[in-house]
C-alpha cells in the first residue's frame, strides 16, 4: 500500500545517502522473505532461487522494476510462504537457514521483526515523497 498512488518516479526517487527507496524497501522486503521462507523453511539454496546473495543488493533497482511488476513479486513471495507453511505447527523445526535450525515460530518473529523495521521506513520516506 505504500506505492499506491505514487508515480513510478516516486516510488524510485531517492532521498537518504544509501540505496533505500520505496521500490528498494519492497524489494529487499520480497527477498527477505523468500530468504526466510523459501531457503530457511523450504531448504533451497538462494543461488537455486535466482536471489542476490545479500540483503545490501536486494535493495537495487533495475530498469525494468516497476510499480506493478515489484507489487506482483511481493505478492508472489507472500503467497509462496503462505504454501510452505500452512501445515507446519509453530515448533517446527526447520533446517534451511545456514546458522542451522530453527523453529517456524522464530522465522515468524524474525520476518515480522524485519517488517515492522522497514514499515517504519516505507511511511517516513512517502512521507517525505508526498511533502515534495
Amino acid at each position: 500500500m505504500t506505492l499506491d498512488g505514487l508515480t513510478e518516479e516516486q516510488a524510485r526517487r531517492r532521498l537518504v545517502p544509501s540505496a533505500t527507496t520505496l521500490f528498494g524497501v519492497l524489494k529487499h522486503v520480497t527477498w527477505m522473505q523468500r530468504v526466510w521462507f523459501e531457503e530457511c523453511v523450504g531448504g533451497i539454496s538462494r543461488r537455486e532461487l535466482g536471489l542476490v546473495s545479500g540483503p545490501d543488493e536486494s535493495f537495487r533497482l533495475s530498469d525494468d522494476d516497476t510499480i506493478a511488476s515489484v507489487t506482483a513479486a511481493h505478492r508472489d513471495a507472500c503467497a509462496t510462504a503462505r504454501a510452505a507453511i500452512a501445515d507446519m505447527p509453530l515448533d517446527a523445526v526447520v533446517t534451511g537457514h545456514r546458522t542451522g535450525p530453527r523453529t517456524l515460530r522464530w522465522v515468524y518473529l524474525q520476518v515480522l521483526r524485519e517488517l515492522a523495521h522497514h514499515c517504519g521506513h516505507a511511511d517516513i520516506l512517502r512521507e517525505q515523497i508526498l511533502a515534495h
